[in-house]
């Protein structure tokens, strides 16, 4: 039987011991948290105000957005993204304080509206008040196991990811808040629980109920409760308001933040880089005041998590770029400079005082691996290249990037190389390629740069033509009027050399009569994709090319249909033009996935189905997929010359070697990269892994099953007499 209060209600009274005067006071000292919450969240977001206007349309659909974020927040899925702990834990202090939230809510709902101001009678009574009270047990007792794991992680097991130049008080202050926060109010409502002798209805607030009877257990009794409940719930509030005030200020508005930062997310962000306005207002960083709204929300939205620190390939390398601080530094100097604490420096130069160095930016490898990690969504890779493209106006580039300029400007392609002497590759082919200029194609093959003069990967095109020729279908080539895609050099800042060849490759393209564009490099698969489209070139261009007007090949939005190379091979695999059945080929490989074309463009399967097709056993390393670590050649690093030990490229090879289930046994190590090929290439070297392991191109393993297949239909077809043997001497 339940014992009711003296009322004879179940319920309890919110003021208990605290007096009309207390009461008061109480909400006076709430309107000015609340006013001083509203006033610092007011001036964040007058300051977003003040930043530039964003390239990308990021409030359409709002209420689209809005539920999409809230599927993401309220699932913690980025949370658990490589993190099972970091996930519970995030999961369980974010439901157990927005249910305290909620809680609260009602409460005041309850108090101050249904009761004084509607003149209604209390709703906070009976099986609601039961209810209410076990939920906001069950979901504190989350709350506070929540903030213990942290701070478990934090203090005890001490993760490296916590620790950082911009780490600190602020963030211990932050976590001890809402400790305190939790376990205070258990503490009151267990005073409260014992004070008034355990109503029986009370044990619903079983946590409460519990450290009542362990407080009454080490001799406290009701009388001593009462008077300790008072200093008690003001000890708890006073600490709730300072948290409410302190809020816009500090770390805790990552609450705020975060949320306005997932829903106003570009979800194509770094695959796609923001234009330059065509009056060249605010292109760069010449100051704070350059950067757009969402990248100053970004810095906001910053929790110092560390995720993205810790799968850079740059920092793992020991290169001086760790992309959290590069947020956390504009923040800071956005703040001090706001308060009037620092005096205006350049935000980017190569010596002397800037806020960030030259080398700094130097170092990212475009990989975006530091975007996939956010479990916010800040868009690092827009305000890096921000950055760049200030540091490359200004000169501050290296002399290598100079010299890929020049040759670009003079040659259209990054090795210098007579434009002429693009199709030579194709000279050893016994078998002509067809002219995309001069007659109609299914498909446009933009071979790339690499492919085309780089010895070790003209072999790669060379077996690729030579799996288009076998497969029958209707391919051609630009020979001389192709040049270099662009992609990298946009991602190191020269945005208007990147205008100029895509521009000239749109018009070439409006020239040919083709269905699709096949590119045998991801990073030309993806600026052709995703960038192309975007362009108004305007005044950047002798005869201005609209892209997205073309009312040939061009899709509704602009686009072409643009493939990879291994996404038209599969479906040709697929459709059995090659004749492969599995067993061609006996080794033990592993696969690496390029940034552009897995965690940029969510291709995977296709390059692990042509493996498979070969017969060959594939092993999958640790990192693979989204997770994949750069090789180090993207963003420039290509053409950089950085001394490191390891390097990206080594790494990727010892893991292969050592850490993938196969261990030592993997024989090769296959890529479908030109600049993965050179960059592995160079790591073997470097690394001394030559005699351990080979770098081959999924085309080339295809050719060599295709030849395997034919040296086993030979054989077995041979008139008799005839061997293996002497089958594989002709």
């Amino acid at each position: 039987m339940i014992v009711l209060q003296a009322s004879g209600e179940i319920t309890r009274e919110t003021f208990w011991t605290i007096g009309p005067v207390g009461e008061a006071a109480f909400y006076y000292l709430s309107a000015v948290a609340i006013l001083v919450f509203l006033y610092g969240v007011y001036g964040r977001f007058a300051r977003y105000a003040r930043g530039t206007e964003d390239w990308f349309e990021r409030f359409d659909d709002l209420s689209g957005r809005v539920a999409a974020a809230a599927k993401i927040v309220g699932s913690n899925e980025k949370q658990f993204d490589r993190d099972l702990y970091g996930g519970l834990m995030h999961a369980f202090i974010f439901w157990g304080f927005l249910t305290l939230l909620i809680g609260t809510t009602i409460l005041a709902i309850d108090m101050d509206i249904w009761t004084k101001a509607l003149g209604q009678g209390s709703f906070f009574v009976g099986d609601f008040y039961l209810a209410y009270s076990l939920v906001m047990d069950a979901l504190g007792l989350l709350f506070v196991v929540g903030v213990g794991m942290a701070l478990y992680r934090r203090y005890a097991v001490r993760n490296h990811r916590l620790r950082g130049k911009h780490t600190g008080f602020e963030d211990d202050a932050f976590v001890w808040t809402l400790f305190l926060l939790g376990v205070g109010g258990y503490a009151i409502e267990a005073l409260r629980i014992l004070g008034t002798e355990f109503p029986r209805f009370e044990t619903v607030s079983f946590v409460g109920w519990f450290g009542a009877r362990a407080l009454q257990t080490a001799g406290m009794s009701p009388a001593a409760a009462e008077s300790l409940y008072w200093w008690g719930w003001w000890s708890h509030a006073l600490l709730a308001l300072a948290f409410i005030a302190w809020i816009p200020y500090a770390k805790p508005f990552h609450m705020i933040s975060s949320f306005a930062n997932v829903v106003t997310r570009d979800e194509r962000a770094g695959r796609r880089l923001p234009g330059v306005p065509a009056d060249l207002d605010h292109v760069n960083a010449e100051s704070i005041d350059d950067f757009s709204w969402k990248e100053l929300l970004d810095q906001d939205a910053c929790t110092k998590c560390g995720r993205c620190s810790a799968v850079c390939p740059a920092k793992a390398s020991d290169r001086p770029l760790d992309p959290r601080d590069v947020i956390l530094d504009l923040k800071r100097y956005r703040m001090d400079l706001d308060a009037g604490e620092t005096e205006p420096m350049p935000i980017i130069a190569d010596g002397g005082e800037s806020v960030i160095a030259t080398e700094t930016m130097e170092s990212c490898m475009a990989c975006m691996a530091c975007m996939d990690a956010c479990p916010v969504e800040i868009e690092h890779l827009n305000s890096f290249t921000r950055l760049n493209r200030q540091m490359t106006d200004q000169g501050d580039v290296r002399s290598s990037m100079q010299d890929v300029f020049g040759n670009l400007m003079q040659k259209g392609n990054t090795f210098g190389e007579a434009p002429r002497k693009r199709a030579d590759w194709a000279d050893e082919l016994d078998f002509d390629l067809a002219d995309a200029r001069e007659g109609p194609v299914e498909y446009l093959w933009y071979v790339g740069d690499y492919p085309s003069y780089d010895e070790r990967n003209k072999k790669v095109a060379r077996s690729l033509a030579t799996l288009f020729e076998r497969a029958g279908v209707s391919y051609g080539i630009l020979f001389d009027d192709e040049k270099y895609d662009g992609n990298d050099i946009r991602r190191v800042g020269e945005e208007f050399l990147y205008l100029e060849l895509a521009g000239h490759h749109v018009e070439s393209f409006e020239e040919c009569d083709f269905s699709r564009i096949v590119c045998t490099d991801p990073h030309s698969y993806n600026t052709m994709k995703n960038e192309y489209p975007e362009i108004d070139f305007g005044e950047f261009a002798d005869d201005p090319v609209m892209p997205f007007e073309y009312d040939g090949h061009w899709n509704e939005d602009g686009s072409v249909e643009v493939l990879h190379w291994t996404q038209v091979i599969e479906q040709l695999v697929r459709a059995e033009r090659f004749g492969l059945d599995g067993t061609e080929l006996d080794y033990t490989v592993t696969y690496h996935d390029p940034c552009h074309l897995g965690r940029y463009n969510d291709e995977y399967e296709a390059p692990r189905e042509l493996i498979r097709a070969t017969g060959c056993e594939l092993y999958e390393m640790p990192r693979n997929r989204k997770d994949s670590f750069c090789c180090g050649g993207g963003g420039g690093g290509l053409w950089i010359d950085f001394e490191e030990d390891p390097k990206p490229s080594e790494e990727r090879l010892r893991e292969a070697l050592e850490d993938t289930a196969a261990g030592d046994a993997v024989e090769k190590f296959v890529v479908a990269c030109p600049m993965c090929m050179t960059m592995y290439e160079d790591g073997r070297k470097t690394g001394d892994f030559e005699d351990e392991i080979e770098i081959v191109d999924v085309a080339e393993l295809l050719i060599e099953a295709l030849e395997a297949k034919e040296v086993r239909e030979r054989s077995t077809t041979a008139p008799e007499g005839d061997g293996v043997g002497s089958t594989a001497a002709d």
